[in-house]
């Protein structure tokens, strides 16, 4: 299959032949459908273009998505089952609940996740939704610490427990701790717990579909451990997710699927890159729902 820069000539090369249809949607289009053509399962990528678009709304998983998903799943035959190419940087908590409930009601529990490259915070929740998870050498999920205003929850419940013992070992301290929790309105902390329960709740209720009770708690505790992982941010590999205990698959180990997943995921690089789009969410057959950079003033 073509690398990242064949993909790109390809792309030329289908402009000059076809004017009137974008070059970019044609060559994206015509290798997802061969990964669907080498699973013989339904496919559909929801892409991000938060990488090309930092500074762009609507990249992060919300409510309009259930939009993309609904078009995307439309008319597909269910029984044959979903894979899932997910390329994200997490989103709204509650936006990601309501996505997997309507997969699992669209699928049940048939849902593949492949991940081309990095799927983070609520993209790793829905990776970790699934029966098992595709993973390359290069691809990683996040921690699913929730995180409020970009604060992560689990740093400021740590903040406030370590303010407690400075002050209870010496009263002194309290003066300075004052100005740095004066910063949080009065309701925060309890806020941060609640979308810490919240999240580790959604979890454990989605592992318990493809694991013990026992292999839930461990893998809730890997990935929600603030103190572990150190960083919302953080990308952990794919050796780590198997030590972990997720049942993930080498993306290696079937070279043709490799290949397809690959230039499928450098075509969807060089749209966001040559255009607007900020989120694809388009299926094998080359329906699609894409939004737009908003360039209104």
């Amino acid at each position: 299959m073509p690398n990242w820069n064949e993909v790109l000539q390809e792309i030329h090369l289908e402009r000059q032949k076809n004017s009137t249809v974008n070059p970019l949607d044609v060559v994206r289009r015509k290798y997802l459908k061969i990964i669907s053509d080498v699973t013989k399962r339904n496919t559909i990528a929801y892409y991000s273009g938060w990488l090309q678009h930092p500074t762009a709304s609507d990249t992060a998983i919300n409510d309009k998505d259930k939009s993309g998903f609904m078009l995307a799943i439309n008319k597909l035959d269910r029984k044959k089952g979903l894979d899932l190419l997910l390329h994200t940087p997490g989103g709204d908590t509650a936006a990601t609940e309501s996505l997997v409930d309507y997969l699992y009601s669209m699928f049940s529990n048939d849902i593949r996740v492949i991940v081309p490259q990095i799927s983070m915070s609520g993209g790793t929740m829905i990776a970790i939704a699934s029966k098992e998870i595709i993973m390359g050498n290069h691809s990683n999920l996040g921690p699913i610490d929730p995180q409020i205003g970009g604060i992560a929850c689990h740093a400021v419940l740590e903040e406030f427990k370590q303010a407690k013992d400075d002050v209870r070992k010496n009263v002194n301290y309290a003066a300075l701790w004052q100005v740095i929790i004066g910063k949080y309105h009065p309701t925060f902390l309890g806020t941060c717990q609640q979308a810490i329960d919240w999240s580790k709740r959604m979890v454990k209720e989605w592992l318990s579909r493809n694991y013990t009770p026992d292999e839930v708690s461990r893998i809730v505790d890997i990935f929600s451990d603030h103190s572990e992982q150190k960083s919302h941010s953080r990308h952990i590999s794919k050796q780590e997710c198997k030590n972990a205990g997720l049942k993930i698959v080498d993306l290696e180990s079937d070279p043709s699927l490799q290949d397809a997943v690959l230039t499928t995921h450098h075509a969807f690089m060089h749209t966001f890159s040559n255009t607007l789009a900020v989120k694809i969410i388009e299926n094998q057959n080359g329906v699609a729902y894409i939004e737009q950079v908003n360039t209104k003033p």
